[in-house]
């Protein structure tokens, strides 16, 4: 399991806010949700970013969190993507990225969006407006940590190394399992000592360190998004016992599980302000 699948897995747009807007000149789009990343894909014409005053033209894609304002000279046709980020898998995606980004298409996103501008227009379900822009956003995001001026997280640069890499892939794709340091070592056929000090200089944490976060990270989003008990999410994430998971819990996360998932419940009922033409 690649790690950067699993954050990309964690955002996804579900009913989430898409748009085609025919814009005449001069517009300006403003968009006020803190809570919000944003895609904004010219299909004809240009746009401007208030933030920076970078232009977004045709075949590029920009992606943007939190407030900002777009504005545009120019008749524009414009397709929106909103995404509240809610989940911490998201969260985690999101703090590695910019506050803007825009993406040149290089050929590879460029049909995805014309199959969404496509369905748009003709009515398409709700259902396959949200995959066709999850897709969307995977390719551009893909194609954004390729680019050599790209800011990746340290973890991300270590799945490339032939020591921590393997051990990475193992933890996301089986967090449940009962890993230690021994058994880590043996999944990248090193010792317990080079594996230590080699993922720390990698990653810049102990590997142990690293899998608790991650574990927590999905504990808080099965406590959210689920029904499951307390033991059994424990045992999705690891744990033999739920005292042991619940006090780790607390330790990361400053609450109780129980606590945890009736304080973000009451919070996901809460939806942000959308964007507003002015």
């Amino acid at each position: 399991m690649d790690p950067f699948d699993d954050l990309l897995r964690g955002v996804r747009a579900d009913g989430a806010g898409f748009d085609r807007r025919e814009l005449s000149p001069p517009w300006t789009l403003r968009f006020t949700d803190e809570t919000t990343m944003t895609m904004c894909a010219p299909l004809r014409g240009e746009a401007r970013l208030s933030s920076r005053g970078e232009p977004v033209r045709v075949g590029d894609t920009a992606i943007l969190r939190g407030p900002f304002t777009m504005s545009g000279s120019e008749s524009t046709v414009l397709l929106v993507g909103k995404y509240h980020v809610r989940s911490k898998v998201a969260e985690r995606l999101v703090g590695v990225l910019p506050p803007a980004l825009v993406v040149p298409d290089h050929g590879g996103c460029e049909p995805v969006r014309e199959f969404l501008d496509t369905q748009f227009i003709a009515g398409g379900s709700q259902v396959v407006l949200d995959r066709l822009l999850d897709w969307l956003l995977v390719c551009t995001l893909r194609d954004w940590f390729d680019q050599p001026e790209a800011v990746t997280p340290a973890w991300l640069d270590a799945m490339n190394d032939d020591t921590v890499g393997p051990v990475l892939r193992a933890m996301h794709g089986a967090p449940d399992k009962p890993w230690t340091l021994v058994t880590l070592a043996r999944e990248a056929g090193v010792s317990r000592t080079t594996l230590a000090d080699r993922f720390a200089k990698v990653v810049g944490e102990p590997p142990l360190t690293y899998l608790t976060d991650w574990r927590m990270t999905l504990a808080a989003d099965l406590l959210t998004n689920s029904t499951a008990t307390v033991g059994a999410v424990a045992h999705q994430v690891g744990y033999a016992d739920a005292f042991g998971f619940s006090a780790a819990f607390k330790r990361v996360h400053g609450a109780s599980p129980s606590e945890y998932r009736r304080t973000c419940r009451t919070d996901a009922a809460c939806v942000g302000s959308e964007c507003t033409p002015v």
